[in-house]
């Protein structure tokens, strides 16, 4: 007789299978609330962080089974080995969109044709591929707009990348720039795992989505006690389980939802163990032993399946990569057709079409870890000699199985041949990591050492990771394989990525010291060291000692015969002789034409390390024009560590030349982008340190100031850190703390007389003369000013001599000479404005007004009301208001720029300037001493503020808000 189960009793699976997954999403319910709020409001992007197998694609699957209305879904993935390919996973994603393409590929320009090459399966919708530029940082530009059209005529479109941390770093950039700047009918999410990311973000460097669009990180963190015991309900039919068993599941499992998904699978019968004690619990689950990557559970799995299949999982186990069914079964050494059992047995699964892969990494991992070491050996080895065969050659995969495989020449050979065909397509990361793996190998021959760290060496420090390739090397100066020939260069190289790193200078001097010993029977490596000791900005090394290094180069370089060699010398010369204000380097340029790409590099390094040194000494005018060669020239040849430094240069003339517009923005870009690089890190946070003292925000100000070695001067840059002492004493001296002032000036002047390099206190003097006279040590102003005046005689520096006009006036000033002190603001102000310094010189005219305000109140009142259009005009919201309040103390005219129409619900520009510090969370008190209102103004405007942008508080108002 049948008998109905009771209300609450799980009915028995007649199949006796147990459900392998929660048929409910468990703990993620805020996640994907916002996953399915953000993505219809286009555009948006949405990064979904997690480590492995902790949901993410559970997540993204939840999302994709809505109904997402005309919303088109396009998946791409990333895989744990592949080669150099470039956008491959949004290449992937972009194979499913024919349809939509063939009712919209009218709308497609011409530039969307450089995309018939790369996706086939589109070239009929796409227009004839453009003409090449020959320039490859332009053809990668026009790849990437080409893209954006492309999804732009898509209609409403959900882009998915799964797995971003094994991205390749074509697809990272491709990824960053629609992130960047998506189009209105895109959203972006993409998964990845923080703990596999290159430098641990997710898109090569930090990002900050734009304003205006929706966005959101959502992290994944593991399930608790509570939520794993739910999760195991739900997978097994709501049977209930035991607090003490969901305790002892959790520590085993550490609570991944993977992890406990096959935790339970492993068990045999778990609607019986979660019933159990803490005792029993324990005792059922130690027996499983499921380590961190599932050994055991996947043993239990392979064991249900037939020997064939076993043999075909084994072999996708080894390859950790998805592969056809032939590939597979050529690894095996078996017929394919076991596949079937491999896929019904769900240890396999179908990735895309035609190939098989795990449906996680965990799972591989845990496949592997089943094999003997001979079975894992013997496998590799047959993945070698399949994958021999294939065309083109996947080296990186070649060279990864030759290592398993023991195969140290094989190793070595597809090892070094992959990390030179990943160096000819721009991935120097891929090229690095493989010949640190290759110099850590015990195996390969001392012959093999030398050659492959020096080509780590070199290939490093032309691009832009640094840090790991300098342990490499650090750790090579201790191996007896590596030759005493050989020990020279990689001190050398060593010593110029340390300089690149945040703390590495005064080691760097004392490794390239003893490289340039080491190096006495190579007279062009040893002068190559020489030349980079002879810099004259690196840390706190007084100009005096580094000169005979620049003097030395200068002897030698003529004599060799290398014109690559010669360029390289004079690049690294030629912009240390011009920070200092050398008069004779611009009357003697040699820039030498290039026939070689590597003279190119060199070429392109010279043209922006003098223009570097010009944006110090004044020379704005030809510095912009240096720059622009310098950066076309790196482009040409390919040199991102050149770039790099350019880069940053045109930050700082922007800032100087008063270019503000968007500056913050790309200063913030690139700083994400280079963190990394401390000469280049140091001088953006400069840059966007000084913008911040403009716009009154001061916390922000001091925050990117104390990152430009003002603190560490020793393993600074120094004329960075020097003009961030500066900039730290302005932002003290606007908040009146005169003493605080003080110390930051005589940090600087320490830095400026241990250098001897008087040039250099182009931005500090004149803060440090104002510090002074504030303070009351006018004998201090008065020394500083004839110290100045000695350092800078004779230098071809015509920022100094701006500068020191404007301390001699400020001077001047305090003691009641008014009518020199216009005189000589006159001066300064005229001198920056020939740089042009537009800011610096709106500065020293703001002072003049001041004082012409007893004698020519019209003329001052001009004056002033001049300066408040500049200053807004530059976006210097703080300079602004303080000329305003200036006007208003001398009964001036000049209106606020709320001008005279009514903004209705936008917000007016002074509403706008209220909304940015009070977003900076500021208090109402803070934002009135910024703008110079008064508080119950402020307050006013604050609320206005807030019904416009329909938020009930402050602590709702973002950055975003503000558009």
């Amino acid at each position: 007789m049948s008998r109905t189960p009771r209300s609450g009793q799980r009915r028995p699976d007649p199949t006796g299978l147990m459900r392998t997954s929660s048929p409910v999403l468990v703990g993620r319910g805020d996640q994907l609330g916002a996953l399915r709020a953000a993505v219809p409001s286009q555009p948006a992007v949405v990064l979904v962080e997690g480590e492995a197998g902790v949901g993410k694609s559970r997540l993204v699957r939840e999302l994709l089974d809505a109904d997402l209305g005309p919303i088109a879904v396009l998946m791409g993935h990333c895989q744990p080995v592949g080669e150099p390919f470039p956008y491959g996973a949004v290449l992937e994603a972009l194979r499913d969109c024919t349809e939509r393409l063939a009712r919209n590929h009218t709308r497609l320009s011409p530039v969307a044709g450089v995309l018939g090459a790369v996706l086939p399966e589109l070239a009929g919708y796409l227009p004839a591929p453009p003409a090449p530029t020959g320039d490859p940082r332009a053809e990668r530009h026009r790849v990437f707009r080409a893209m954006r059209e492309l999804i732009g005529v898509l209609g409403p479109v959900l882009l998915v990348v799964e797995d971003l941390h094994w991205a390749d770093d074509g697809s990272r950039q491709l990824l960053r720039f629609l992130m960047g700047d998506p189009p209105a009918n895109l959203s972006i999410v993409v998964t990845y795992r923080r703990e596999d990311l290159p430098d641990g973000v997710p898109l090569g460097s930090a990002y900050r989505p734009p304003t205006g669009i929706t966005s959101a990180v959502l992290e994944l963190v593991p399930l608790d006690v509570g939520e794993v015991r739910a999760l195991t309900s739900a997978i097994l039919d709501g049977e209930p389980v035991s607090a003490e068993f969901a305790a002892k599941l959790h520590e085993r499992t550490a609570g991944i939802p993977f992890v406990v998904e096959e935790t339970l699978r492993a068990l045999r019968n778990p609607a019986g163990a979660v019933h159990a004690d803490g005792a029993t619990a324990r005792r059922l689950l130690d027996n499983v032993d499921v380590p961190v990557l599932l050994r055991d559970a996947m043993a239990e799995r392979l064991a249900a399946l037939p020997e064939a299949a076993t043999l075909l999982v084994r072999a996708a186990a080894v390859l950790g990569a998805p592969a056809t069914a032939e590939l597979l079964g050529s690894v095996a050494g078996i017929d394919s057709a076991a596949l079937t059992h491999a896929l019904s047995g769900h240890v396999l699964h179908e990735v895309d079409a035609r190939r098989y892969g795990f449906r996680h990494a965990l799972a591989q991992q845990a496949v592997y870890d089943t094999l003997s070491g001979p079975d894992r050996q013997r496998l590799h080895a047959r993945a070698v000699d399949v994958l021999d065969q294939v065309e083109p050659r996947p080296l990186v995969q070649l060279a990864e199985h030759s290592e398993r495989a023991g195969r140290t020449a094989e190793w070595l050979r597809y090892g070094e041949a992959a990390a030179d065909r990943a160096a000819e397509v721009g991935d120097a990361g891929t090229a690095t990591t493989l010949l640190q793996r290759l110099l850590h190998d015990p195996a390969v021959p001392s012959a093999d050492v030398d050659r492959l760290a020096i080509k780590l060496g070199q290939i490093a420090h032309q691009g832009l990771d640094q840090l790991v390739p300098a342990e490499t090397l650090e750790r090579l100066l201790s191996d007896r394989r590596l030759s005493t020939a050989a020990r020279g260069q990689v001190r050398l190289y060593r010593g110029v990525l340390l300089i690149r790193q945040a703390g590495g200078v005064e080691e760097a001097r004392s490794e390239l010291e003893r490289a340039v010993a080491d190096l006495n029977e190579r007279p062009d490596l040893a002068a190559r060291g020489a030349a980079v000791l002879g810099l004259s900005y690196l840390g706190s090394t007084p100009f005096a000692e580094v000169r005979p290094w620049l003097d030395h180069v200068d002897e030698v370089r003529v004599a060799f015969d290398d014109p690559e060699l010669r360029m390289s010398l004079y690049a690294n010369v030629v912009g240390s002789r011009m920070h200092t204000g050398d008069p004779s380097v611009l009357t003697g340029l040699e820039f030498a034409s290039a026939a070689t790409p590597g003279e190119l590099r060199q070429l392109a390094r010279a043209h922006c390390n003098l223009a570097d040194a010009l944006t110090t000494t004044g020379h704005l005018d030809l510095c912009a024009d240096l720059l622009r060669n310098g950066l076309r020239f790196a482009s040409e040849c390919g040199a991102p560590f050149v770039a790099s430094t350019a880069h940053a240069t045109r930050t700082r003339l922007d800032w100087l030349t008063g270019n503000w517009d968007g500056l913050a923005e790309r200063a913030g870009t690139l700083l994400d982008e280079y963190r990394d690089l401390f000469p280049v890190a140091s001088e953006l946070c400069l840059v966007l340190g000084s913008l911040a003292t403009a716009r009154g925000e001061w916390s922000e100000a001091t925050s990117h100031l104390t990152e430009t070695g003002a603190f560490a001067p020793e393993e600074s840059i120094a004329p960075v850190a020097i003009a961030g002492c500066a900039a730290l004493a302005r932002t003290m001296l606007a908040q009146d703390e005169v003493t605080r002032a003080c110390v930051d000036v005589d940090r600087g002047l320490a830095i400026v007389r241990g250098k001897g390099v008087w040039v250099w206190a182009s931005e500090l003097g004149p803060v440090a003369v104002t510090t002074f006279l504030a303070a009351g040590r006018e004998t201090d102003a008065e020394t500083l000013i004839g110290e100045i005046a000695c350092g800078v005689e004779g230098r071809d520096a015509p920022m100094a001599f701006a500068a020191l006009a404007h301390c001699r006036a400020l001077l001047c000033e305090a003691r009641g000479q008014v009518d020199d002190a216009v005189s000589l603001y006159r001066e300064a102000a005229d001198r920056y404005s020939a740089l042009p310094a537009p800011y610096l010189a709106a500065l020293v005219a703001e002072r003049e007004a001041i004082c012409l305000v007893p004698t020519d109140h019209e003329k001052a009142s001009e004056c002033l009301s001049a300066l408040v259009d500049t200053f807004d005009a530059l976006g210097a919201t703080r300079d602004a208001a303080r000329c305003r309040h200036l006007l208003r103390g001398i009964g001036g005219g000049k209106p606020s720029r709320r001008g005279r129409r009514g903004y209705g619900n936008e917000l007016s520009p002074r509403e706008q300037e209220v909304a940015r510090l009070l977003a900076a969370g500021h208090t109402n008190r803070r934002i009135a001493d910024v703008l110079f209102l008064s508080p119950r103004t402020v307050e006013q405007h604050a609320a206005r503020v807030l019904r416009k942008l329909g938020v009930s508080s402050r602590a709702e108002l973002q950055a975003e808000d503000l558009g």
